[in-house]
This record gives C-alpha cells, structure tokens and sequence, in this order.
C-alpha cells in the first residue's frame, strides 16, 4: 500500500492558495500597520490577534457545513472555489485604505531617522526619548548608578555596560572606512539606531495616526472582509487531503500537501521580497501579485482535482485493504489471526481513552502555535528593528529558512512511519525549543555575525515547524470518522487559531516590556508546555494497514 505521490500533490494546490495568502500576511501586514501606523508591539499584536478570533467561529462551522454538503463538484470543492474568488476580490483593497497614513508616517519616519537623529539617541522600553543633556543629567546631576541605567536601557544586557559607554558609543556615531568613506560605527547601528527606529515609531503614532484614525478603522474593516472569506474554505481545502487518504497514509501525504504549501509560501516570498527590494512601500503591488498567484493556483485544482472521484477511488483502497475510516473499530485481528470483538463496555472505554487523548492533542497543538506564531507574527519586526535589517533583506532571512527546511517534508512523512507519529511532533518541538534559546543568547543584537547566526538558529526552528505540522493534523483526524472529517479538521483549526489570536498581544507586551530578546524565552517556555502535554498522549498515532492475509480473514469473518 503505497502513497499516490502525484495526486496527493495535485490536491495540496488548494492548500498553496492558502499559503500563498498566509506567508504574505504574516510578514507583510505586521510591517504595514508599523509603518503606516507606527504601533506598539502590545497594539499591533493585539490587531493582528484579533484577526484569528474570527476563525475560532467560522473554520469550524464551515468543516461541518462541508462534510454535510453534496454536490456534483464534491463536499468540498465548491467552499475552495468561491472562497478563493471572494477573497482576491477584497484583499486588493487591504493596502489601498492604509496607503494615506503609509505616505505620512514614512515621510515622518524619513525625518526622524535622517535628518534629526543627533536629538534622539536613546529610547526607553516605556519610549521615554533622551538627548545627550538628558543623559548627562542622569549620570552626574541624578546620580543615577550602573545598575539603574541598565535596569531601564532599551538594550540592557546587549553588550554596553555602562552609561558611560554608552555615551561614547552615541556621541561618536561615525568613523572613516577603509575606502575613507565617512559611515556609521558598527557600536553605533547597534545599540542606538533601535532606539531612535522606536522612537520614530511613537511619533507616527501620535501624529499621523491619531489625527487619522479613520483610515485604520477603514484597514481593520476590510481586513476583517479577507479573513471571513479565507476562513470559508480554509477547513474545507484542508479536509479534503483525508477525504482522499487512507489512515494509514495520512502523514505521509501530509508532508507532501504541505510540500506544495511551501512552494504557496514561496511564491509569496519571492513576491514580497523582490517588492520590497524594489520599492520598500510597494504593498499594493504585493497584494496585486498575491491575488493572481492565488487565482492560478486555484486554476490548476480545479484542472487537476475532480473530487467525486479521488472519494470513490480512497473508499475502494480501503475497501481492498480492510481499513476503516470511522474514529473507532469495533473488532480487530490478534497475532495469530483470530477475530477479536470489543465488548459494549471496552469499547465505550476505547472511546473515553481517545476523547482524553483528543484533548492533549489540541492543548499541545495550542501550546505550540502560542510559542511558534508568537515568533513567526514578528519576524518581519525583529529583524527590521532589531536586528536592523531592511525590509528586502529581512525577505531573504525568511526565504532562505522555509527554502531549505522544505527539503525536509518527504524524510519527515517517512519518519512517522518508522517512529510514530507522536514522538516525530516532540523531536520537532525539541528542535524549536533549541532554535529559541539560540537565538535568545547568541543573536538578538544588530551585527553581521547575529544576522548569519539568526538564519541558522531560525532553520531549525523551521525543521521543527515541518515535524510538527506534518503530524500533528492527522493525529486530530485519526481520531476522526470518514462523516466528520471537517468537523475535526475545524475543531484543529480551533486551536491553532485561537492562540494565534491570543499570542501576539502577550508576545508584543513582553517585547515593549523586557525587549524584543524575550520574545525568544516566552515562546521556548510554551512549546515546553506542548512537549509536556503530547507526552501524555496515548491514541492518534499512525498505525500499519494490516497484512492481507489479516484482510482475508476478516472479509471470511464478515
């Protein structure tokens, strides 16, 4: 019994729609509500949280609508299509209602950072803005020691030990290079070049955004548009990998749906990326190119993918195979080829077991994404200010990491047919554990070195991405029956949604507070608490389709 590689791919373009969309999100409208509308961390976590409490109501409902629907086309083609269409038409607008504040608050921004920058050194977490009086009057008039600067410095722990290094550091910005060019000192970009980004930040804030916050009201509504039409088919396009696989196949062709996702996600990549390069404010050309790539995408499924028929192929392997697709079996085949049947009462102990077991599994699916979103909603914001890399470059980082660890979905399928699937996810989130603890300790500052060491750190969070999300759905549909595949596929999506609706506002507090590096031990701590919560997890595993002289005693059973 062998996966139909190219029919598993053919259905994943429903999913790369999805993605296509998604990886452009993710990275894209973090940094427009920053630059159009100079929010805080807390607040624009808070907006882009927001966004997923939707789907907390609709993925669900709309995987249950599905499993109900019967047309010509199938149960879940007609959700993909119209949602798709609805969605490209609106989502061209996202980017045109915010494209007034976007002029002012760069032109600002533009201000701030080049012509003003010798008033502005040092921002505070709470963006109290210091000039070199005011910290002179900290350090001889206040009295003000060591410790007390460090306890409130912006970059505390990042490398200046003291006030008065860091008045040497921010009273002598610039230096001769080898080539006699007058530049701006390495320790310079470092540790104040931040302060003033966040300072700038504040001002667009105050005086863009407040004097027009009709056009932020106008963003949140059209968004807000976008989601309701993505959340229509996300459950649906998702189902339908299921739908059309056997239990016993189902991460394997998880790996390759999400396979044909990343190429989604890299489509959107290179889009934002070559934008960005060409013109750092050019998100309405973004969401132009994303709109189409999804309507091409969405061609080739419904060239390729006639459902109907992938349901009845399934429904005969299974038949041929002797495997169920309903969430419980009420009779199986011992070692030595004996039919046993569970009793009314094993099997109602059967079921309680997997309810308990269904739990776990989406409390660690909660765990995870609180820990992984919390990161991957600001990535675009770390390394833009932080590490103080530029939009394009900040692509590339991203790019780079979903590039190469896409490399690893086909070992990863096989992986769960030799280990399990349970102990797959917990390698993946061992990684990912490792990935941010990395990061938090070894790079968190601007500089080359932290730059290159954030690619490496952040591929094998990646890694951990691919492990995880190749198995952790099919152990929530595992526990499913072939009538609510949907249903299971939304009460998934319940819980990734719900903590990404959550996640970033905790994340955007903790960074306003502590700094962006905490960001890292925040999100390391969650997927601990995941580690712990699949461990306990006794059913969903991947199981073998049974040998066919175990089939051919059952059918003589029947």
């Amino acid at each position: 019994m062998k996966l139909n590689y190219p029919k598993t791919i053919k259905v994943g373009f429903a999913f790369a729609v999805i993605m296509v969309f998604w990886a452009a999100y993710d990275f894209v409208v973090p940094l427009l509500l920053e630059n159009a509308y100079g929010l805080s961390n807390s607040l624009r976590g808070l907006i882009m949280g927001l966004d997923n409490l939707l789907s907390l109501f609709l993925l669900p409902l709309f995987g249950k609508i599905s499993d109900k629907t019967q047309t010509k086309w199938g149960r879940r083609t007609p959700y993909i299509f119209l949602g798709t269409i609805v969605s490209v038409v609106l989502m061209v607008f996202v980017p045109v209602t915010a494209n007034s504040a976007l002029k002012q608050g760069m032109e600002l921004r533009e201000k701030i950072t080049k012509t003003e920058v010798a008033g502005y050194l040092y921002t505070d977490h709470n963006n109290i803005v210091y000039t070199n009086e005011d910290l002179y009057t900290m350090l001889y008039n206040e009295g003000a020691t060591n410790s007390d600067f460090c306890d409130r410095a912006y970059l505390s722990n990042n490398g200046i030990d003291s006030l008065q290094e860091y008045l040497q550091v921010a009273l002598n910005p610039t230096e001769v290079n080898e080539d006699g060019e007058t530049v701006q000192t390495a320790d310079y970009k470092k540790f104040v070049n931040t302060g003033i980004n966040n300072y700038a930040s504040t001002q667009v804030f105050e005086k863009v955004t407040k004097n027009n916050i009709g056009s932020l009201v106008s963003y949140m509504i059209i968004l807000l548009l976008v989601l309701i039409a993505m959340a229509t088919f996300r459950s649906p396009a998702v189902a339908l990998m299921p739908d059309v696989t056997p239990k016993p196949l189902r991460s394997q062709a998880n790996a390759m749906i999400n396979l044909v996702g990343g190429a989604g996600s890299a489509v959107a990549f290179v889009i934002y990326t070559l934008t960005f390069m060409l013109n750092p404010t050019g998100y309405i050309a973004i969401f132009i190119a994303v709109a189409a790539s999804m309507l091409i995408l969405l061609g080739l499924f419904l060239l390729f993918v006639k459902e109907p028929k992938l349901v009845k192929e399934c429904e005969a392997l299974c038949a041929e195979y002797g495997i169920s697709n309903d969430d419980i079996e009420e009779k199986t085949v011992d070692a030595s080829g004996e039919t046993i049947v569970f009793s009314e009462e094993e099997t109602k102990k059967k079921k309680k077991a997997m309810l308990i077991s269904f739990i776990l599994i989406l409390a660690s699916i909660f765990m995870w994404f609180m820990g992984y979103n919390a990161v991957s909603s600001n990535l675009s914001i770390f390394t833009t200010k932080t590490l103080n890399l530029s939009p394009g470059i900040s692509g590339i980082v991203s790019g780079i990491s979903m590039g190469i660890s896409a490399i690893a979905f086909i070992p990863v399928g096989m992986l769960a047919v030799k280990i399990g699937r349970r102990k797959s996810i917990m390698l993946g989130f061992g990684l990912a554990v490792l990935s941010f603890l990395l990061v938090f300790f070894f790079a968190s500052n601007a500089g080359p070195a932290s730059m290159y060491l954030f690619i490496v750190f952040y591929l094998i969070a990646g890694f951990g991405l691919i492990i995880a999300n190749v198995n952790t759905f099919p152990m929530v549909v595992e526990l499913s029956s072939a009538g609510d595949v949907g249903k299971y596929t939304g009460f998934y999506y319940t819980a990734t949604m719900s903590a990404q609706a959550i996640t970033p506002f905790i994340a955007g507090l903790i960074m306003d507070k502590w700094g962006a590096k905490n960001l890292f031990i925040y999100s390391a701590a969650c997927v601990i608490i995941s580690i712990v919560l699949m461990f306990l997890v006794k059913h969903g595993d991947s199981k073998a389709p049974p040998p066919k002289k175990k089939i051919e005693l059952l059918a003589a059973d029947d």
